[in-house]
């Protein structure tokens, strides 16, 4: 059967055929999994606002799902897939710093999948710390020991994603245990990282059974954590969690949300990692994570353990710049409409740009951070196409300093061959997301020209030789679904 010309179908024919009901926090469960529901953004007329606010945001779970999704041999849900989850799961080789938080590489291309439109990249590459330079680090694990948790795939992998974490902290960092199920358990009270023995014969009595008491769990850890936050240092929790509440106290998503965000200002950080399919509160995960400066991962295997907890986790746990923020100012004059892609959950009003009151996305040390738009241009002259300013907080700062990088027509190449290969790469990943959760602006799509951008744009990068692949599977799902097999 040809595959090459696989194209978006209606958004219907992507929607898995599980039954599906709104959960009391609007999210929608799907396979007993539960999602919040983000309408993708529709194109803007310039003229009629100019401006396009949002948060930074480095997640990558929404990726690292959707392609378990799809080698289980079925499509994501579409309220499963976030633009930027899948462009940031990615590294890009933009030049760091060499001076100050972070650097801004802008680029932009003509669209493979429509005459009329450009890709445009604003691309962030944060500062790097190294290891040796990095503050100490007080890491509290909280670990899911519920009946829930029993599968290989979620408490024996996420103790040896511990174990891999913990292999990677440094002399000067700590390690707690504190576990919930039916009640909550302190486990190892906060231990040098060195002692490696002691640390890892309290995870290997970790055992599945009980109930989910999640809140007290919280509370529980953020108490150690809360003890050791100082200035000069990074104290954060690390949720571990096939993302299931049911019961215990302070369990309301809203009444943890706050908690979450009351321990921010006391200088705890959170990052939650899910794992496991069936009954995995993807939504809570990521609130979580959002309200508590940190960041949402998902851990399906090994090789993404060893990517989360010995790049991911324990290479970026200092937060080089806080309440990052973006706005991009587009020139009527040359653009006739936009439409960012992706970033729905992290907008922000565009008054409250310079509102520092107002909470925004963290960037840690090395990460990158991408965001693509697709943009019409008039046909006119104007040199200046759009505006792109950053606003940022320093880790311990409480006013923001303001940051403005011109993009201009030179910053368009002639042709998406003659782009970066990082650009070509984004622009692939960007437009499968887009497909994939069926966005009004995709419908027509080819996920072959997608695949085609990908394969030519690889790099010998293993990440990205895998989405290569998992491009093919989900056309021929695609190609199934449509045909009614």
């Amino acid at each position: 059967m040809a595959l090459g010309g696989a194209v978006a179908p209606a958004p219907t024919q992507l929607m898995e055929k599980s039954k599906k009901e709104l959960t009391d926090d609007k999210g929608i469960s799907e396979g007993g999994n539960t999602f919040e529901v983000y309408k993708p953004n529709a194109f803007t007329e310039t003229a009629k606002d100019n401006l396009s606010t949002f948060a930074a945001d480095v997640d990558t779970a929404s990726y690292s799902m959707a392609r378990r999704y799809l080698q289980q041999g079925q499509l994501p849900p579409t309220h499963a897939v976030r633009v930027e989850e899948f462009v940031n799961y990615f590294k890009y080789r933009y030049t760091p710093p060499e001076e100050g938080a972070f650097t801004v590489h802008l680029e932009g291309a003509p669209s493979p999948f429509n005459a009329r439109r450009q890709f445009v990249r604003v691309g962030v590459q944060g500062k790097v710390v190294s290891r040796s330079q990095r503050k100490p680090a007080h890491l509290v694990f909280l670990v899911d020991t519920s009946g829930s948790m029993a599968s290989s795939d979620k408490l024996p992998l996420a103790i040896e994603s511990i174990k891999v974490a913990v292999k990677n902290l440094n002399e000067n960092d700590t390690v707690a245990l504190v576990t919930y199920a039916g009640s909550t358990r302190d486990v190892l009270p906060p231990t040098p990282a060195t002692d490696v023995k002691k640390i890892h014969a309290a995870l290997d009595t970790l055992v599945a059974g009980g109930g989910t008491a999640m809140g007290s769990g919280m509370e529980a850890a953020y108490k150690h954590a809360v003890k050791k936050a100082a200035a000069g240092v990074v104290s954060r929790v690390v949720v571990l969690t096939d993302g299931d509440a049911n019961i215990g106290p302070n369990l309301s998503p809203k009444a943890m949300l706050a908690s979450v965000q009351k321990y921010v200002s006391e200088g705890v950080t959170l990052t939650t990692v899910g794992f496991g399919m069936g009954n995995y509160h993807d939504s809570l995960m990521e609130q979580l994570a959002d309200k508590g400066n940190g960041n949402s991962f998902y851990v399906d295997s090994m090789k993404e353990a060893r990517k989360v907890f010995e790049t991911q986790l324990t290479g970026t746990l200092e937060v080089i710049a806080k309440d990052v923020k973006f706005q991009v100012e587009f020139n009527p004059k040359a653009v006739s409409r936009y439409r960012l892609m992706g970033y729905e959950n992290r907008d922000i009003a565009d008054k409250d740009f310079r509102d520092d009151k107002v909470d925004a996305g963290e960037i840690g040390a090395g990460h990158t951070v991408t965001a693509l738009y697709e943009v019409e241009l008039t046909g006119d002259a104007p040199q200046e196409l759009a505006t792109v300013r950053i606003r940022a907080k320093a880790p311990n700062g409480t006013e923001a300093k303001e940051q403005a990088f011109p993009l201009t027509r030179a910053n368009l190449k002639p042709s998406m061959d003659a782009a970066s290969s990082d650009f070509r790469f984004a622009v692939s990943v960007a437009a499968t997301a887009d497909i994939l959760r069926s966005a009004p602006a995709a419908e027509g799509w080819s996920l072959g020209t997608a695949q085609k951008l990908a394969e030519g744009a690889v790099g010998g990068d293993a990440d990205r030789t895998e989405f290569v692949r998992l491009i093919g599977q989900a056309r021929a799902l695609m190609s199934a679904s449509a045909s009614g097999r």
